[in-house]
């Protein structure tokens, strides 16, 4: 399928997978939007980094799993789906089970349900992750947490952040070794998934930041 899908098709596709039932504030388990999803990923094919059946990657807290199966539907060669909630990592076994039945994919799913400190590098190369991590507005740092286990695994991260935290990223970047290399900056759509949520979509400004390590 990764021969033929459109940016526009994938964007489709993504727009069909099943969210959470019920996230939790804590962890800030909030979905990517679709087409923002399929906006990135559709970069990472053009760049190189996904794609072509070469690439292995990791969606690091993968939650129902839109990145990581957007990236196979790309043709990823396989990615391995870290999530420490069950319940989330079951709708991804069965967002991806639907894709796969739907299109033809040759690319491998991995899922693991364990915290994203727990996991280890397999013996074949990681050559990217992508990850929508907490921003930190909950639990204070969370946010690092993803970034330092991301730079450890592989030598390019796709990773979302707040757009107001990009000096952090910077200064986390020079302290690891790493260079920002692409922004993608969106009026990101948090739909209401709570009671204490008035609105009925909420918009922040969130980028997505393109790492590599310095070589």
């Amino acid at each position: 399928m990764s021969k033929m899908v459109t940016k526009s098709g994938l964007g489709i596709v993504l727009s069909r997978l099943k969210g959470f039932d019920k996230p939790k504030v804590r962890v800030e388990q909030y979905e990517v939007d679709a087409e923002i999803a399929a906006d990135v990923l559709w970069q990472a094919k053009l760049i190189g980094d996904i794609g072509d059946m070469e690439k292995v990657s990791v969606d690091l807290g993968c939650g129902t799993g839109l990145l990581g199966i957007g990236a196979l539907v790309l043709g990823a060669k396989k990615v391995y789906f870290v999530e420490s909630d069950s319940s989330a990592l079951d709708r991804a076994k069965a967002n991806w089970k639907k894709v796969e039945s739907e299109h033809k994919t040759g690319g491998k799913a991995v899922f693991l349900c364990q915290d994203i400190r727990e996991f280890s590098e397999s013996e074949e190369k990681i050559d990217v992750v992508i990850e929508n991590p907490p921003f930190g507005t909950k639990v204070r740092h969370s946010d690092r947490i993803f970034l330092e286990k991301a730079v450890k695994l592989a030598p390019v991260v796709y990773s979302f952040h707040k757009s107001s935290t990009k000096k952090f990223i910077e200064g986390f970047c020079r302290d690891n070794d790493f260079m920002i290399t692409h922004v993608w900056d969106f009026n990101f759509p948090i739909k209401a998934s709570q009671k204490f949520h008035k609105r009925k979509i909420h918009r922040i400004e969130v980028s997505c930041f393109r790492l590599e390590r310095k070589n």
